[in-house]
């Protein structure tokens, strides 16, 4: 045998075992009629390609598979962790929020390492459960959608999520995770159906999307770090809130996070820093919020360090998240409140570091200025900045 034809040879079959596997789920007894119980093939189809040698994709055709309970994909034993999960169809929860409602989470990936998630539709069907709970009788808390847990090297592309019961996409213990090109929505009356949440990661970016819930659009818990959100419309919903923070003493702090051209419709909040009043020593520091367009926005800017839901016991107290180092850069755009910058900030540890430069916020379609509120906040200003700010 020729050495060409050996190398030939060894080519073709380093290229068919660089060929990504196909599994569809269908084959794996997944129906497309949204009424039988899909999560057994779903999980089947996972075990597959873990199992794969290779670069493995797992297929889900167009049509509503039915997911009627939780379904973990764990990557903790795979052989080739770098799967990708193509979605042409819908994967839907029941209609029914007793049958999941207490469940913490409904779709959950943990320590998977390279995965993508292309496409798709989530339709979590909260609307049973936000209708309990507003009849307040004793409902439970619901299930978040998606939950990415303690992996690293995640892409998720070109998902939309609907009707979470509670958070859309969790992001938690995580490094390197790409959110893009996603469309998150639920009703602005939907309780606690947060867009995305992050908690405990590191570089994690969102870009290219439009969010829309009852609750935060994009929401930073503690142990966030190395955040990048770039062209986000977020509304209706709470905005994008760094927060709750300080609920505990001992708590991992927030830093380094940009939030860069976007736009805010409608929301309730735009740019905020939320924190609890109570001791605790956690800190928030390197926030940049830049090149931000608010659209008839409640809060257009607000820091509130006295937070303090009913329950809490931290009325009365101030607190001790420390809040350094936030600049606002280029914010334009319509308050529908008098006020449009408050800072309440904490009496033991004040805001330091804040920065304004080329602020421009009017009241609606008013030429009007709006205000400013601050307590216990250093703010220096530069460009053309109106409100002026306090001192």
């Amino acid at each position: 045998m020729s050495s060409c034809l050996v190398f030939t040879l060894i080519l073709n079959s380093l290229i068919a075992a660089a060929t990504a596997a196909t599994y569809n789920v269908v084959t794996f007894g997944a129906k497309a009629n949204g009424k039988t119980d899909s999560t057994k093939a779903f999980l089947s189809t996972w075990a597959s390609a873990c199992a794969s040698s290779g670069k493995a994709t797992i297929y889900v055709p167009s049509g509503r598979y039915l997911i009627g309970s939780t379904a973990v994909f764990s990557g903790l034993n795979c052989k080739f962790s770098a799967i990708t999960i193509r979605i042409d169809g819908t994967l839907v929860a029941p209609s029914d929020y007793r049958i999941l409602g207490s469940s913490v989470n409904w779709i959950m990936f943990q320590r998977v390492n390279g995965i993508s998630i292309i496409g798709g539709i989530l339709d979590g069907q909260g609307t049973s459960l936000w209708a309990c709970k507003a009849s307040k009788k004793g409902c439970p808390k619901g299930f978040t959608s998606l939950k990415i847990s303690n992996s690293k090297n995640v892409i998720v592309s070109g998902l939309r999520s609907l009707n979470s019961q509670m958070f859309h996409i969790a992001i938690n213990g995580c490094n390197n995770v790409k959110l893009q090109n996603l469309k998150i929505s639920a009703p602005s009356a939907s309780p606690n159906t947060d867009g995305i949440h992050i908690s405990q990661s590191s570089v994690v970016t969102i870009t290219n999307s439009v969010i829309g819930t009852g609750d935060d659009c994009i929401s930073i818990g503690p142990g966030s770090t190395n955040l990048w959100f770039q062209n986000i419309v977020c509304g209706p919903g709470h905005g994008i809130s760094i927060g709750s923070l300080g609920q505990t003493l001992q708590e991992a702090g927030v830093q380094n996070v940009t939030v860069t051209s976007t736009t805010f419709k409608g929301t309730e909040n735009g740019v905020r820093i939320k924190t609890f009043g109570k001791p605790s020593n956690g800190f928030v520091k390197n926030v940049l919020f830049q090149h931000i367009t608010m659209v008839n926005v409640k809060n257009p800017i607000i820091i509130d360090q006295h937070y303090c839901p009913s329950g809490n016991r931290c009325s009365n107290q101030e607190s001790g998240v420390k809040i350094n180092g936030i600049t606002y850069l280029d914010i334009h755009g319509t308050s529908t409140k008098q006020v449009g910058v408050k800072f309440d900030c904490s009496k033991t540890n004040p805001c330091s570091g804040l920065r304004f430069n080329n602020i421009n916020l009017l009241v609606g379609n008013s030429k009007v200025v709006p205000q400013v509120s601050c307590s216990n906040a250093k703010i220096t200003t530069s460009g053309v900045t109106v409100p002026v700010s306090c001192s």
